[in-house]
This record gives C-alpha cells, structure tokens and sequence, in this order.
C-alpha cells in the first residue's frame, strides 16, 4: 500500500465539516471515477492480503461494497455484505460502533462458516 499511498490519497476528495461541523469526511468517489487510481487502490489491497489465506472479505455498506467486491475477486474469496440496521430480513448479527459524531449499528446475515474462516475487512 506505501507504494500508491501518495498517489491513491491525493484522489480522495475531503469534504469538511460535513455530515456536522469538525467532521471532514473522506469522499472514495473520486478514487472511484479515477481508473488508475482506483486500480492501485485494489492492486495494493491484494498485494497486502495475497497469501494470506483468506476466505471471505467483509464490506461495510455501500461504498465498502465496490472495493470489496473487487477485493474479494481478486483474492479468489468470498464477500460478505455488512448492512446498516433494518436493511437485512433475516437472522443477523448485530454490532454497534463509534463514529464521529455518533453511533451507529452494522448488520449481517447469520449464515454457516467455518469457525477457521479468514476475514479481511474493508471499510470506508
């Protein structure tokens, strides 16, 4: 990742004080309209993950679902999609987390793995 960092943070858009004042929030759509910069962006996170073994990529919604979803491709893994609160009909585990300027609560569906099962997390 050190390799493309530069390059890769230069193409990520800051927006501040947004959703509320002091918050600068890191907008990916820029990585996303940027063909090279968005296949460094993937290039380093296989290079960094290749070989390691991993068997599924966990994405956080909804941006987190067009980098992992690539990710998980690449690194012949499954994905599995982390859905904010309400958007899952089924069985799921439930996780609360700290931003910066509040809480909120992920989701995902219950479904069977191995208790081996390698994760690789991406968020944005």
């Amino acid at each position: 990742m050190d390799y493309f960092s530069e390059s890769i943070k230069k193409a990520i858009r800051t927006v501040p004080d947004w959703p509320k004042p002091g918050v600068a929030f890191r907008d990916i759509t820029t990585v996303l309209q940027d063909r090279t910069a968005f296949r460094k962006l993937i290039d380093a996170f296989v290079h960094r993950y290749h070989g390691h073994d991993i068997d599924a990529v966990a994405a956080v919604d909804a941006r987190g679902f067009i980098i992992g979803s690539a990710l998980a491709y690449e690194l012949n893994a499954s994905l599995v999609l982390i859905r904010k609160k309400g958007k899952l009909p089924f069985d799921t585990l439930v996780e609360d987390y700290e931003l910066e300027y509040g809480t909120a609560r992920w989701n995902c569906t219950r479904t069977p793995s191995s208790p081996a099962t390698t994760w690789c997390w991406w968020t944005t």
